[in-house]
């Protein structure tokens, strides 16, 4: 029993000493966002001797980060809404067809989850500007729907082979087509997986660099990441927007992974594991 309780306590002890390791670089960011440039120099694990919140407002003001916010929103909106919906059409179409069609099919989904996005960008590149896609926000969601189908089809095929056929053979019988099984039978299910993939897929649209980066050429059409990017000079860094730049476009993936978190192992394993 003693032994018990003291294996408790030293995994307790462990994952608090994790969690405070995880937290340490946020924790040194938000301190430091509201510092000088001086401050920081001087010490960056100092608190602030005063509150600078003009480091937050001078962002806004040089960046326009509503403008860039709005750009974020449209293309994670338009990447997760075509990868559900691509997604859990075709992981329900793979899974309830037998066949070497389907599964060679399935496994080409899986295969291009294994390769690098650099060894693509190139040819990448080069179909966007051909589709007229470059350039604009809307179209860089679209491309972020070929990017991310692939792991949504991955987990929706595994989750809808844990629901029962007879839910579709009777609404079959009640005279329901394919689509309107799908839609008012199956994909009320798939609640949990849905949410883990929007979940993993926000916190990468939202946070993505590299794309944006080679797809938007003009500045009126970047995402919060390609802004603050504008923050780092050739010779000077202004450390302090920097920060509380991070600072602020981080919290809202924050906020919603903190209230939907719980989705995700519960996704992950009845979807991939079962």
């Amino acid at each position: 029993m003693m032994a018990k309780r003291l294996l408790s306590v030293g995994a307790t002890l462990l994952l608090a000493v994790f969690a405070v390791i995880s937290f340490f670089p946020i924790y040194m960011a938000i301190i430091n966002s509201f510092k000088t440039q001086g401050e920081i120099f001087k010490s960056v694990l100092a608190l602030p001797t005063k509150l600078h919140f003009e480091n937050y407002t001078g962002v806004f003001e040089q960046l326009n980060l509503f403008h860039s916010a709005w750009n974020t929103i449209i293309v994670t909106v338009v990447g997760l809404a075509g990868i559900v919906f691509c997604g859990s059409l075709a992981g329900y179409k793979l899974a309830r067809t037998s066949g070497k069609l389907s599964n060679f099919i399935f496994a080409l989904f899986i295969a291009s989850m294994l390769v690098p996005f650099q060894s693509i960008m190139v040819t990448l590149t080069k179909v966007a500007k051909g589709l007229s896609v470059q350039g604009s926000t809307f179209g860089l969601g679209l491309i972020y729907i070929g990017l991310g189908v692939n792991m949504a089809v991955f987990l929706y095929h595994g989750f809808i082979k844990t629901i029962p056929k007879e839910l579709e053979e009777a609404a079959k019988i009640d005279g329901c087509n394919d689509f309107q099984i799908f839609t008012k039978i199956i994909f009320p299910l798939l609640k949990p997986i849905t949410a883990t993939i929007l979940i993993l897929d926000i916190l990468w649209l939202w946070n993505d660099f590299l794309l944006p980066l080679i797809m938007l050429t003009d500045v009126k059409n970047y995402t919060l990441m390609l802004s603050i990017n504008m923050l780092f000079g050739e010779y000077n860094n202004d450390w302090p927007k920097i920060l509380s730049s991070l600072v602020m476009t981080a919290l809202p993936v924050v906020i919603f992974y903190a209230i939907f978190q719980k989705y995700i192992l519960k996704g992950i394993a009845e979807g991939a594991i079962k």
